[in-house]
């Protein structure tokens, strides 16, 4: 596979000055990148999708239903790392007494072995097969495979439960039903369903049950449904509506007592955590068979739900801190409007560029936008830019839950105003009372970014200095401005979404006299621990939980630029802050003291994910290195022109021509300065290593917050040292720490690795915007021949920008583009 290899991130004018000297492009080299394969899947393969839904008859003459892309919540007694494929999976169930359900795990080949009683549910790493009829010596008892259809029309937020007189289905305990999925549910055909692993000869009555979203139980109407178990089918059942004489109505939620109204009623004491109720003393639960457990990559629900927003995008005149500038602000604002939205939504934002001198796009940072990249925002990658005038709509599924941001990705424009938080709700690793949202912490300049990232491309000197920083929004300065004002409410456990949208300082933020309880990192759920300090690295975010547990008053928030240790310089360092008052203290000027810590520019370590999960280790890893350095070019007129290399090419798209452009009209001949890095296997694993290595002619060496698009990735390892193939077997491939920021230490490296399940076109880059716009960023390329999520409007947005482009603009473009 061929190779232009490159890092990079974000700078150009957006409404600042025309172009300088014309760039000079470096000498590119080329590396072969050797991702590890997984083990071979062929007969897995021939049984998915082909048998899906279909009996199949392995080599003992064991009979099995299949599902493809489901996975099985039934007691699991057993396991085997030797199968490589899930007829083999179901060979070894064949030879255990207890199994009943072969459940093959594609991703890391592993066969677990299930007894019975469990439900199928939908997740795409895993194929199963369920037992429906036994001819093997080893076995002992005869399930099959039933599948319950109901039709129900529910609203947002609502779940169906299959409850019945038998343990399979719960005894008539909701909270220990089995959940049915409504994978298949559209408007005109209300569909929920399960497949239940049951014993041949079994007669049991059922009913189901509707759980709203405050955790209210309601049965469907008498009769109940009778059935007896003879083998492998289909039950259809219709609603039969609620009546007011004979419905049961509770309240559900963990360690709760929930009795059923119907005949043969039984008591539990523990609800399952999959069905539970998302509360205060209940935040891991979610529900319709989702919680905390589930990891975001291979299951989530679909709600039916689509949140809108419709922005346009205005120059006009702020005074954030007190200093009048110009912003570039969404609908008026700034921060921009919060995209809210629960897991699951669909969502839609509709945005008028009404720039007069500027394209624009949008960037939904951190999100997956899982088979869907002609969403991702990236100009001159996945689309061209949106010309003034035009106007576009964004679409992307919540399939990941928590915190963060949105910004234009044209050039270094978000520096200017354009950006947003984003909070999408969902299960978390901790309770907690009141969610205060959102608390977005820049740098904020009086010059444009712009303007500033055009001087910095041409400067032999330092990056510009921030002449303040905003805390969602807000700061004091000597021309005014005030704090932002947080309340808390004693007792309370407060949730804080923190997000550095910053484009050159990182910050250690604290929280006088108050600890803060970790919970997530960027978007993935983690253990949660508690800390006084935490550094923020551009682009990342945490959610932490705050108790006030401290003398009612008001106390510092405090976000430190990190100047002393090299990652940003901040004229009022020292006074970037905001309130967290206790009721009754708003008005009141906080008196608090600060914690000592020691400066640095390095990630959190100890970020343990909720999943537990582990990348492949095995000798035939292979790490491909892309080293980063800062070149500093003699122009002909006498000026200098600095760019950020990746492996000895700075990236420099072409904003009318997109990556997805060459992919659509089957064009492989790439120009060099777009940097791309072909992947072309799905389901493959790839390693990287990010080195930092000396300038040319000067030895630039500084951290830089790496961001890679369409995944997370997972943090096998970070040193300040120079890497060597002998440090593979140092990193930690156990349950790594998993995020889409991570940073590269100062002179340097950062190991990655992450697999290829998401075709499309992604840019990883540095989020420092000088950097990126001097060109330090690749894209992945991955799977190009089945890329088919371009967006509808690719076509006419790229003519409308050409119309525009070819017209004599005001400004040019300037720098790598992104």
């Amino acid at each position: 596979m061929q190779l232009s290899l490159i890092l990079n991130i974000i700078a150009f004018a957006a409404f600042g000055a025309a172009s300088p000297a014309v760039r000079h492009r470096a000498i590119h080299h080329e590396r072969q990148a050797t991702p590890v394969a997984l083990a071979p899947r062929a007969t897995s393969t021939a049984l998915c999708p082909s048998y899906n839904g279909k009996s199949y008859v392995d080599s003992n003459s064991v009979s099995y239903a299949v599902q493809c892309h489901y996975a099985n919540n039934g007691a699991v007694i057993g396991s085997s790392s030797s199968t490589v494929n899930l007829g083999q999976c179901m060979t070894a169930c064949d030879a255990n007494s207890g199994c009943s359900v072969a459940l093959f795990h594609t991703v890391v080949n592993m066969c677990y072995l299930v007894s019975s009683g469990g439900s199928n549910s939908y997740n795409d790493t895993y194929n199963v097969g369920v037992k429906s009829t036994t001819t093997s010596s080893a076995a002992t008892s005869t399930n099959v495979a039933v599948t319950f259809d109901e039709l129900i029309t529910t609203t947002y937020g609502q779940s169906v439960m299959l409850v019945g007189s038998i343990s399979q289905l719960g005894d008539w305990a909701p909270a220990s039903g089995v959940a049915m999925s409504a994978n298949q549910y559209i408007t005109s055909n209300p569909l929920w369903s399960v497949t239940v692993s049951l014993p041949v000869g079994t007669s049991f009555q059922y009913k189901y049950v509707v759980i709203a979203t405050d955790g209210t139980v309601n049965w469907e109407q008498d009769p109940n449904h009778s059935y007896t178990v003879s083998s492998a089918t289909t039950v259809s059942n219709t609603w039969q509506q609620v009546s007011t004489a004979s419905s049961a109505t509770t309240t559900l939620s963990l360690a709760s007592t929930v009795t059923g109204t119907v005949t043969a009623t039984k008591t539990t004491s523990a609800a399952s955590t999959a069905t539970c109720t998302n509360a205060p003393s209940a935040r891991s639960c979610w529900g319709g068979g989702y919680d905390i457990n589930t990891d975001f990559d291979d299951a989530w629900p679909t709600t039916g739900k689509t949140v809108t927003y419709d922005w346009t995008i205005t120059n006009t005149s702020m005074s954030p801190d007190g200093y009048g500038r110009e912003v570039l602000a969404i609908n008026g604002q700034y921060p921009g409007p919060t995209i809210y939205a629960d897991w699951g939504d669909d969502v839609s934002v509709t945005v008028t560029n009404g720039l007069a001198n500027n394209g624009t796009t949008i960037h939904m940072h951190g999100i997956r936008q899982y088979h869907n990249n002609g969403q991702d925002g990236v100009p001159g990658v996945t689309e061209c830019p949106l010309a003034p005038g035009q106007t576009k709509t964004y679409t992307f599924k919540a399939t990941q839950h928590g915190t963060s941001w949105y910004h234009s990705h044209f050039s270094a424009q978000y520096g200017d105003g354009v950006l947003g938080p984003i909070v999408i709700n969902g299960p978390s690793t901790a309770n907690y009372d009141i969610d205060l949202g959102p608390l977005p912490i820049t740098d904020w300049y009086y010059a444009s970014v712009a303007s500033h990232a055009a001087l910095a491309s041409h400067t032999n000197g330092l990056p510009p200095e921030a002449d303040n920083a905003l805390i969602n929004g807000s700061m004091t300065s000597v021309y005014g401005g005030s704090y932002y004002v947080s309340p808390l409410t004693q007792g309370s456990r407060h949730l804080v979404r923190l997000i550095n949208t910053a484009v050159d300082n990182h910050f250690v933020v604290s929280f006088d006299s108050h600890e803060m309880e970790v919970i997530a990192s960027d978007f993935v759920p983690v253990v949660p621990y508690n800390t006084t300090t935490l550094f923020i690295g551009i682009g990342q975010r945490y959610d932490v939980i705050i108790t006030a547990n401290q003398s009612p008053g008001a106390y510092w928030f405090r976000a430190d630029v990190q100047d002393t240790a090299g990652c940003g310089t901040n004229f009022n360092n020292g006074n970037i802050k905001s309130v967290f008052a206790y009721s009754g203290h708003a008005t009141e000027t906080p008196i608090s003291t600060a914690y000592t810590y020691t400066q640095r520019c390095t990630d959190e370590t100890g970020l343990v994910p909720h999943w537990d999960s582990y990348v492949p280790s095995e000798a035939a890893v292979v790490f491909t290195e892309l080293t980063t350095d800062q070149l500093q070019a003699n122009n002909a007129d006498g000026s200098i022109s600095l760019y950020w290399q990746v492996n000895g090419t700075a990236m420099d798209v072409d904003w009318a021509v997109p990556t997805l452009e060459y992919v659509k009209t089957g064009n492989t001949s790439y120009p060099a300065s777009a940097n791309v890095i072909e992947l072309p296997t799905e389901g493959v694993w790839s390693y990287w290593v990010i080195q930092g290595i000396p300038g040319n002619p000067y030895d630039v060496e500084v951290p830089h917050p790496i961001h890679l698009h369409g995944h997370d990735f997972y943090v096998l390892g970070a040193s300040t040292g120079t890497w060597s193939s002998a440090d593979a077997s140092t990193l930690n491939y156990d349950n790594p720490t998993r995020r889409d920021v991570a940073m590269l230490p100062s002179g340097g490296y950062l190991a990655l690795a992450f697999e290829t399940n998401n075709p499309g076109a992604w840019l990883m880059h540095c989020h420092i915007a000088w950097h990126a716009g001097d060109g330090l960023a690749v894209q992945f390329l991955e799977s190009p021949s089945t890329i088919s999520s371009y967006a509808s409007d690719f076509d006419s947005q790229c003519s409308a920008w050409d119309s525009y482009y070819n017209n004599k603009p005001q400004y040019l473009q300037d720098d790598s583009g992104i």
